[in-house]
């Protein structure tokens, strides 16, 4: 009796290893519960579907480590050890090993469609007699608002929090170009993209910098410094899955951005950039 049981321990034991051995790895990811048009806890967001893109591609499975994107969000998180991923990080960012950008955009001017001429340049002399809408992050003005303000038009300016106590804060400042209460909005293209109707009008903000300060950002994925190994997975994925990607940002209504559209098809890859 003692034998059996012993035998029936082991082969347990090799099943249970056996499970271990074929389960395949796991693909944690960072990523804030109600961040839309990004990612959300119903997984509805872009990130989200990119997410289970990579993942699927790599044969990994997707967990998600919910983390609400804050200050010192990358430290707090991924760089903490709390997940192996962040998406939709700036491909110049110090702080992570990134892999080649999946998308480029910039900051847009959210108009209602009957404004003619619209809006483009930071130094239209109409700016001096608006309203505009802006977005402000930990007490900062996003930076083409920046630019504003240092060319003496912060009086114009009305601040509307980028974050909040609500799923789709972002889409306040929209809603207020919508409806009247501003002249106009300065967006980065994503959130406008995906808030923005057909009754409003979006125009990229030219020039595309004010002094060292870009307006026109790539995106990528980003892993710990030290993670090279994944970092690599992750951007031969991008590239494999580049046409799933593409799709995926029209869907989004993602507005491209630069003198070259950058997509993850024409990116350098990130050993290219090593």
């Amino acid at each position: 009796m003692c034998s059996l049981f012993r035998r029936g321990q082991w082969l347990l034991a090799v099943a249970l290893s056996g499970l271990s051995l074929n389960a395949a790895p796991i693909l944690r990811v960072c990523a804030d519960p109600g961040n839309l048009p990004y990612s959300n806890k119903a997984e509805q967001g872009l990130e989200n579907h990119l997410a289970q893109i990579l993942a699927a591609d790599l044969g990994m499975k997707l967990e998600y480590v919910w983390w609400e994107q804050r200050k010192n969000f990358i430290g707090k998180s991924l760089n903490a050890g709390a997940c192996d991923a962040i998406l939709g990080v700036p491909a110049a960012l110090d702080e992570v090993a990134v892999t080649r950008p999946y998308y480029q955009s910039t900051y847009v001017w959210v108009q209602r469609r009957e404004r003619k001429p619209q809006l483009s340049s930071l130094y239209d002399e109409r700016l001096a007699h608006l309203h505009i809408a802006v977005h402000i992050v930990d007490d900062s003005y996003a930076p083409p608002a920046q630019a504003l303000a240092q060319s003496g038009l912060a009086g114009n300016l009305v601040p509307f929090n980028l974050y909040g106590d609500g799923a789709n804060t972002p889409a306040r400042l929209i809603e207020a170009v919508r409806r009247g209460d501003v002249d106009a909005g300065l967006a980065w293209g994503p959130l406008a993209g995906y808030f923005a109707g057909s009754d409003l009008e979006l125009t990229p903000v030219s020039p595309d910098h004010f002094g060292l300060v870009p307006f026109v950002y790539p995106i990528a994925v980003g892993v710990r410094r030290d993670d090279k190994e994944l970092r690599d997975k992750l951007d031969g994925a991008i590239g494999r899955q580049c046409a799933a990607i593409q799709q995926l940002l029209s869907d989004f209504k993602i507005p491209q951005a630069g003198e070259r559209r950058l997509s993850c098809a024409t990116a350098l890859s990130a050993s290219a950039l090593r």
